[in-house]
């Protein structure tokens, strides 16, 4: 192969990674929605309730870089919307609650409505103005359910 052929696959090559990598970090700090709902009971997580309104639920590890950060966005947010709790989880010595909840990056987010279905998943960090928004999102369909 020449120095022009090789030069040019490896420019292919290049661009691909690059474009991958950007969709999927792109992908990535998205909420998805399409979760199978299920209700997490606070017990198994071990906490004593979820939050009335909704619960910010952080799945963290010891070595996790991104994660302190993640705690005090989410811990603000929490604080700044009455009703909202915030639970961060050390799955460090908890591989049952990662399998569970099929985390495979640190950190991950869940945000449970009061009842504690899952209705948002974020893997890595989440933007603080997306975590306002499915907040309100699920304040108002809360008061709307209340008559």
């Amino acid at each position: 192969m020449s120095l022009l052929g090789a030069t040019i696959v490896l420019a292919v090559l290049l661009t691909a990674t690059i474009a991958i990598g950007a969709y999927l970090r792109w992908q990535q700090n998205r909420p998805h929605r399409d979760i199978p709902h299920e209700v997490v009971q606070p017990e198994r997580l071990g906490a004593d309730s979820l939050g009335e309104t909704a619960t910010l639920l952080q799945f963290s590890t010891e070595l996790c870089a991104r994660c302190p950060g993640v705690h005090r966005t989410l811990s603000s947010v929490a604080d700044s919307h009455p009703g909202v709790r915030h639970l961060d989880i050390d799955l460090t010595h908890r591989p049952d609650i990662a399998r569970h909840f099929h985390v495979l990056q640190t950190p991950t987010t869940l945000i449970l409505d009061r009842d504690g279905v899952i209705q948002t998943r974020f893997g890595g960090v989440p933007s603080r103005d997306v975590l306002e928004l499915e907040l309100n999102r699920l304040t108002e369909e809360a008061d709307v359910r209340q008559p």
